[in-house]
């Protein structure tokens, strides 16, 4: 073909397009045939691979939730637990007598394995588990551990001792003691077998009347041996759905090798407990605490796996929640849709040598009228039109050309008329800005004067005096008027914000001291909830002040001078920010206003109290430190700010140039 090509064009004959379009439709689909085959089948089994690691990663992560909503579950039965009457009072008096009953009823209700009572030191008083026993010590547990520390609900992922699950119940030691299994590929281990058991675990203080720490109560459900919630995941990720005989997903929970809970089957259908996972899986999710999604021999079958490691409350990796899904239905998928591929590709080759000598001959005259019109185009003539008759993909492009040109056409007008509309726009708000602020400063000193002399003679004239009241009312209006002037000329002249390294704790308390001995704080308690590990921050103290004490004065309007009003400041590692939350317990602000609240002159304070422009000036100054205000409010229950900022400096990106 390139000999007949080259002889051609020595001998000085002109070869139509047609011809070139028909060797090289033939040189392509040759090539292209062979490349595609070969590529696309790999791309195939690529592709089949990556959907079933994609499907199992999204079965992982159902599969954690299942786990997780069963530990809250405990954990909420737990935490409700903690503050029934019975109990508080049983442990006050020394008899918890009273509340064996219902408590018993609670355990057996929620199938707790484990429900205990200790006293403030960790001193089991009462195990509904094991009644006889009581006396020894659980502060070592790493849960009930916390909750003694932190005097705060607790819940996690536990491994229990041999010792300690004795003292609980010795139906749960021999629950727990599980034999190990050979498994091929499992890291080698001394042990013989697995005696401490793995249990989802929570816990809660107990405070009487006054809020004193009394007593702990805790409680838990022992996963070894115990098949609810794999079998839970399976039938709601995998629908109980078989595959040639065989369950086509399962799930395991690992008390760090070793199988305690399990649908994976050994030969003999027997539950694959005991068995051991793969020391490269182990040492990734265990020792190096990533996940692990890839294909694996699990027992006695090729599963797509998807593994992660459980933490406990001391974020230390203690076992592997795992899914599978058989490969086998993906090996067999994989070979039909390639013997699919392979047909489709072969057929469309010999067609497409067919056709190749059709369009070609169809293509090479549009194709010069779409060039030459597309050369207009290009240079600026928007009014260039193709005429096409064909009734098929050319045609259709030409149709398109000539939408797109006329399209073309009409967005530049538009785009003209829009931009002469915007500067014009933007020319009349500049002016009207310049006048309103220009009004306002002019203003400003005669109002002045007006506000001066309204109290001189406010001053010298008697309270009987007829012209008093009206003198009053030229005062306040006058002073209302001055504030409105003020809050402008602020708003119209706000500075760049010079910062600096600050302490933002600081900085909020500084503004409490300013206003707490006001009349208005006066039946407002504040309470103060400070995070101690706050990096310093780079910001304007000035501006930042100015911020804080608008959201306290605004907090005590809100709640009409009583209530609550919460200031809680945290770090947030992710983004590198700091938020100051302003949390009170007034009004609140409704939906239709909630909207408008950053707009100037919006107000929702009565005549006199306020000119709409705080909230503005604050949102001003965050946005200036590349920050955010957040507030979310509810009618009767009070408003909650939160203050986002940077802890370093983010200055915006120059667009002129430089």
């Amino acid at each position: 073909m390139r000999n007949h090509l080259n002889l051609a064009k020595r001998s000085g004959l002109r070869i139509p397009i047609a011809t070139k379009l028909i060797w090289s439709f033939l040189l392509v689909i040759l090539i292209t045939s062979a490349v595609f085959t070969i590529v696309g089948i790999r791309l195939i089994s690529y592709r089949i691979v990556t959907e079933a690691q994609e499907k199992v990663r999204y079965d992982l992560n159902a599969a954690r939730e299942i786990y997780l909503s069963k530990l809250k579950n405990i954990y909420d039965v737990v935490r409700f637990t903690s503050d029934r009457y019975l109990l508080t009072s049983g442990l006050l008096s020394g008899d918890l007598g009273p509340a064996t009953d219902q408590l018993i009823r609670i355990k057996e209700q929620e199938g707790l394995d484990i429900l205990t009572i200790t006293d403030k030191f960790g001193t089991v008083m009462l195990r509904f588990s094991n009644m006889d026993l009581a006396g020894d010590n659980q502060a070592h547990d790493d849960v009930i551990r916390a909750v003694l520390e932190n005097q705060l609900p607790m819940y996690a992922t536990a491994i229990v001792s041999e010792e300690d699950l004795r003292e609980e119940s010795l139906l749960l030691a021999d629950q727990a003691f599980i034999n190990f299994i050979d498994t091929p590929m499992a890291r080698p281990r001394p042990e013989s077998g697995e005696t401490s058991g793995m249990m989802l675990e929570a816990a809660a203080p107990i405070f009487d009347d006054q809020h004193n720490f009394i007593g702990v109560v805790y409680g838990g459900i022992l996963l070894n041996r115990n098949y609810e919630i794999v079998d839970k995941i399976k039938q709601t990720v995998y629908q109980g759905v078989e595959y040639k005989g065989k369950d086509i997903g399962t799930a395991t929970i690992f008390q760090d090798d070793v199988r305690i809970s399990t649908n994976v089957y050994n030969e003999d259908g027997s539950r694959a407990i005991g068995t051991r996972i793969a020391e490269n899986v182990y040492n990734q999710v265990v020792l190096k605490g990533e996940p692990w999604i890839g294909r694996a021999y699990v027992v006695n079958d090729w599963y797509i796996t998807a593994y992660e490691p459980i933490r406990n409350i001391d974020d230390q990796i203690i076992g592997i929640l795992y899914v599978g899904l058989l490969e086998e239905k993906y090996i067999d998928l994989e070979q039909q849709t390639t013997l699919v591929f392979l047909s489709i590709a072969i057929a469309g080759t010999l067609i497409a040598l067919l056709l190749s000598y059709f369009l070609s001959n169809m293509i090479s005259a549009p194709i010069k009228k779409l060039a030459s019109a597309s050369n207009e185009v290009a240079q600026g003539n928007l009014d260039a039109h193709v005429a096409i008759c064909s009734h098929d993909e050319l045609g259709a492009l030409a149709d398109t050309f000539n939408a797109m040109a006329l399209a073309l056409k009409e967005r530049d007008e538009e785009l003209k008329e829009f931009t002469r509309a915007k500067i014009m726009e933007s020319e009349r708000l500049v002016l009207i800005g310049q006048l309103a602020a220009n009004v306002a400063h002019e203003l400003n000193n005669p109002l002045q004067g007006i506000v001066t002399y309204s109290h001189l003679l406010l001053e010298k004239t008697p309270c009987e005096d007829p012209t008093a009241k009206s003198l009053q009312k030229i005062a306040v209006q006058a002073n209302r008027c001055r504030d409105i002037i003020r809050a402008l000329l602020d708003f119209s002249r706000q500075r760049k914000p010079d910062k600096t390294l600050c302490d933002i704790t600081a900085v909020l308390q500084e503004s409490i001291s300013l206003v707490e001995n006001q009349a208005i704080f006066h039946n407002i308690r504040i309470i103060e909830n400070y995070a101690n590990d706050l990096p310093r921050a780079i910001m304007d103290p000035s501006q930042m002040g100015r911020v804080f004490v608008n959201m306290i004065v605004n907090a005590a309007d809100a709640m009409s001078g009583s209530g609550q009003l919460t200031l809680s400041t945290r770090y947030d590692p992710q983004d590198d920010f700091i938020e100051v939350e302003f949390k009170d317990t007034g009004s609140g602000i409704t939906k239709e206003n909630l909207d408008k609240i950053f707009d100037p002159f919006f107000t929702t304070k009565e005549t006199g109290h306020g000119v709409g422009l705080g909230l503005a000036i604050c949102y001003g100054i965050v946005k200036e430190h590349r920050g955010a205000i957040l507030v979310e409010s509810e009618v009767g229950k009070g408003t909650t700010f939160v203050v986002r900022l940077p802890v370093t400096a983010k200055e915006a990106v120059e667009t002129d140039g430089k």
